[in-house]
C-alpha cells in the first residue's frame, strides 16, 4: 500500500511515566492540527511551516487556565512517521501536567491510540513494510550497541531489500515458466525450462539459507543469551557475576551456601548481552531453604544457552565437580578455573580430556586475571563464524524466521519435486508458495489478525 489511508486521530503520551526534563504528547491524524490549536495559546499552527516547533501555552478552555508552558513541533504529511499531519507537544516532564494535556486533546476530538498505532499507520500508510515496523522495538528494546545497529539496519530496511530481491529472482523465474508453458510447441521447452527452475531454486534457497544461519544470534541479541553460572558452593561464582556486571550485585562470603537462590542480570559482553544467572551451589544439604536453590539451579542449566561452570583451580575434583561436569556435559560450556591466586590443585591436564582445551579458562575472580580471556571466549563461541560488522544483516524475528524456515521448505520442494520428475507446472507450486511466504515476512500480503497480534506487543504512543 503505498497511498495515505483516511484515519480519525489518535493521541498518547510517548514518552516513559514518571518525572523528567519534558515528555511529549504526540497526536496523528486529519485533524491533528485543529485538536491541537483548540488548546495551544500561540502561533496559528496551520499557518506554520512544517517541521518547525513553536513556543506558546496549553490552556484549558473552559477555565482558560495555563496548563503549562509548551513547544509544539508541526509535522504536515506526507513526511512525517505516519505519513498523516502530526503535532508533538513538549511538556514539562512531570506526571500531572502531562495527564492532563492528554486528556484536553482527548475531550476536544481526540482518541487515545492503541499500542503500536501510529507504527501501525506508518505500515498501512505505505512508510515501512513489517521488517522495518518490528524493527522499531527492537531498537526501543535493544540490550547492546550490536543489538541497536541491527535493529537500525533492518529499520533502513536492509532485510526488506534482501528480501524483495529475492522475490524478484523467484517472480523472474515464474514469469519464465509461464512464457515457456505458452509456446509448448518448442521440443525443448520442458527441459530449459526444469533446468532454469533447478537453477534459480537452488540460488534462492542458499540466500534463504545464508538469512537463517544468523538466527540465532539474531534472536541472541534480541532476547539475550540465557547464561548459567554453576558450581558447587564457595567457588566464586557470585564473585565472576559480580565482576560480569561491573558491580556488587551478589553477596560474596567466605561461607559455603551464601548464594540460596537464582539472582538473574543482563550484563552486555563484547557486544553479547548475556541474561546471566547466579545459581546456588550444587551440592547435597539439609537445610530446606538451600535444597530449593539447588534444585532451581539444576532447572536453570536445563533452560541455559550457555553454562559456565566454575571449579576451584586451589582444590582437587570433587564428586560433586565430576557430577557438573557429565550435567553440563550436552551443554555448551565454558569451565572456569578460579582462584589461580592461590596454589594450585587441580589437574587441569586431566580435566582437559573431557573438555576441549579452548573452552578451559583459568582466572582470579579476585585480581580479575584472565577476565577478558573469558569475555572473549564467550564472544567468539556466539558470533561463531558470523561476520560481525556493522553491515551485516541478522534475522533476529521469532515471525520472520518461521516463514524463512516454511519458504526454505518449498523451495526444497521444488528441488524434490525436479528431482522426481514432476511436471513443471507442479513445480510451479511450490516455488509460487515460497514467493508468498517471504512477502508475509516484509508485509506484502497479511492478515488484519496478524496486525493486531504484532502491534499490540508496541508500547503506547510509539
Amino acid at each position: 500500500m503505498t497511498e495515505t489511508t483516511e484515519f480519525d486521530t489518535i493521541a498518547a503520551i510517548s514518552t516513559p511515566p514518571g518525572e523528567g526534563a519534558i515528555s511529549i504528547v504526540r497526536l496523528s491524524g486529519e485533524q491533528a492540527l485543529t485538536v491541537a490549536q483548540q488548546i495551544f495559546k500561540g502561533k496559528a499552527l496551520s499557518q506554520c511551516a512544517s517541521h518547525t516547533i513553536n513556543y506558546g501555552h496549553v490552556v484549558d478552555p473552559q477555565t482558560q487556565n495555563v496548563v503549562d508552558e509548551v513547544m509544539v513541533s508541526v509535522l504536515k504529511a506526507p513526511k512525517t512517521y505516519t505519513r498523516e499531519d502530526m503535532v508533538e507537544i513538549n511538556t514539562h516532564g512531570g506526571i500531572v501536567a502531562t495527564n492532563h494535556v492528554l486528556q484536553l486533546l482527548l475531550s476536544h476530538g481526540a482518541r487515545l491510540a492503541e499500542p503500536g498505532e501510529f507504527t501501525k499507520r506508518a505500515f498501512l500508510n505505505g512508510r515501512i513494510d513489517l521488517t522495518q515496523a518490528e524493527s522499531v522495538m527492537d531498537l526501543i528494546r535493544a540490550k547492546t550497541d550490536r543489538a541497536m545497529q541491527v535493529a537500525v539496519n533492518q529499520l533502513d530496511g536492509n532485510l526488506s531489500h534482501l528480501i524483495k530481491n529475492i522475490r524478484q529472482e523467484i517472480l523472474d523465474a515464474l514469469a519464465q515458466v509461464e512464457v515457456n508453458i505458452d509456446y509448448p510447441e518448442y521440443d525443448a521447452v520442458e527441459t530449459m525450462t526444469t533446468k532454469m527452475l533447478l537453477e534459480k531454486a537452488t540460488t534462492v534457497r542458499k540466500q534463504v539459507q545464508q538469512l537463517l544461519a544468523t538466527a540465532n544470534q539474531g534472536k541472541v541479541l534480541r532476547e539475550g543469551l540465557a547464561t548459567a553460572i554453576v558450581g558447587r558452593p564457595n567457588v566464586g561464582k557470585s564473585s565472576l557475576l559480580n565482576h560480569l556486571l561491573h558491580e556488587d550485585k551478589a553477596i560474596v562470603t567466605d561461607v559455603a551456601g551464601t548464594t540460596r537462590d537464582v539472582i538473574e542480570e543482563y550484563v552486555n559482553v563484547r557486544d553479547v548481552p548475556l541474561k546471566l544467572v547466579d545459581t546456588a551451589g550444587i551440592r547435597d544439604t539439609d537445610d530446606k531453604v538451600e535444597k530449593i536453590g539447588v534444585e532451581r539451579s539444576r532447572q536453570a542449566i536445563t533452560a541455559a544457552d550457555l553454562v559456565l561452570l566454575v571449579l576451584n583451580n586451589s582444590e582437587p575434583l570433587t564428586a560433586e565437580d565430576q557430577e557438573l561436569l557429565n550435567l553440563t556435559a550436552n551443554k555448551k560450556r565454558i569451565v572456569i578455573l578460579n582462584k589461580t591466586d592461590l596454589p594450585v590443585q587441580l589437574d587441569d591436564a586431566a580435566l582437559k580430556q573431557k573438555v576441549p582445551a579452548d573452552d578451559v579458562i583459568a582466572i582470579s575472580a579476585l585480581t580479575t586475571n584472565g577476565i577478558d580471556q573469558l569475555e572473549g571466549r564467550i564472544a567468539q563461541l556466539f558470533w561463531g563464524g558470523i561476520d560481525n560488522s556493522q553491515s551485516t544483516t541478522l534475522v533476529s524475528n521469532a515471525r520472520q524466521i518461521g516463514l524463512l524456515h516454511q519458504a526454505d521448505q518449498a523451495l526444497g520442494d521444488v528441488l524434490q519435486g525436479i528431482a522426481d520428475g514432476m511436471p513443471v507446472d507442479l513445480v510451479q507450486i511450490d516455488m509460487t508458495r515460497a514467493w508468498d511466504l517471504l512477502g508475509e515476512i516484509t508485509g506484502d500480503s497479511y492478515q488484519d489478525e496478524l496486525l493486531n497480534q504484532l502491534f499490540s506487543q508496541f508500547c503506547l504512543g510509539k
